[in-house]
């Protein structure tokens, strides 16, 4: 199975939907998957994701499935109080590294920046949620990796139309990847698409294989209509 992970196209955050360039980037985007075989469109329940994925929904006559784990993370502070840099997840990871701290550590959030941080909670929400998912379709956490328990052998293909920070904990849960690891490694551009690919053959176990990463080709040059 593969798992094409696309983001939503620029965004007008203030009233969550797209501003007329993100929706121009939405249909370049549609023609950029309609021949990826997709099978399935699930979608982040807000706003500016709904309106990306229903481009290509609508080209290839399918209806969306929402995902509320998906939304977008929240970084705030847990407590109201003032936090380091705000818990902007990407700034604190480039302050870490800055700083020599290793980005690889899997006990992450215990550091002082996260520990009042929403953000781990929102990270362990999104990782339970994508364990729960992919077992609807097919594939079994099993210790560090998932194991395809399809009856079938066929390559199938879906689309999860989403945002940076949620992509963002998903992939790092399915790649076994600290959430800030990724927060560093990988800046999704608007309407990006990664793709993820696991082992179709039932019974077995393995690492996913990442195909491709933010790949925004498509929307190069484009201008609001």
């Amino acid at each position: 199975m593969r798992i094409l992970f696309v983001r939503h196209g620029e965004p007008d955050y203030a009233h969550d939907c797209l501003t007329p360039l993100g929706r121009v980037q939405a249909k370049a985007a549609a023609l950029r998957l309609k021949d990826e075989g997709i099978e399935a469109i699930y979608t982040s329940p807000m706003g500016r994701a709904v309106e990306t994925a229903r481009e290509t929904a609508d080209l290839l006559g399918l209806e969306p499935v929402t995902l509320d784990f998906m939304h977008e993370i929240h970084w705030s502070s847990a407590d109201g109080e003032p936090i380091f840099l705000g818990g902007h997840p990407w700034n604190i990871a480039d302050a870490l590294a800055n700083e020599g701290w290793d980005l690889t550590r899997t006990d992450w959030a215990s550091h002082p920046y996260y520990t009042r941080s929403r953000v781990v909670a929102e990270v362990e929400k999104v990782s339970a949620g994508v364990d729960g998912w992919l077992a609807s379709l097919g594939y079994v956490r099993d210790g560090a990796y998932y194991r395809c328990v399809r009856e079938d052998d066929e390559q199938h293909t879906v689309a999860l139309f989403s945002h940076g920070g949620s992509s963002s904990a998903a992939m790092g849960r399915i790649l076994n990847l600290p959430f800030p690891y990724m927060c560093a490694f990988l800046h999704l551009p608007f309407t990006g698409v990664t793709a993820i690919r696991f082992d179709r053959h039932p019974g077995v176990a393995r690492l996913p294989v990442l195909e491709l990463a933010g790949d925004g080709r498509h929307i190069q040059g484009l201008t609001a209509e």
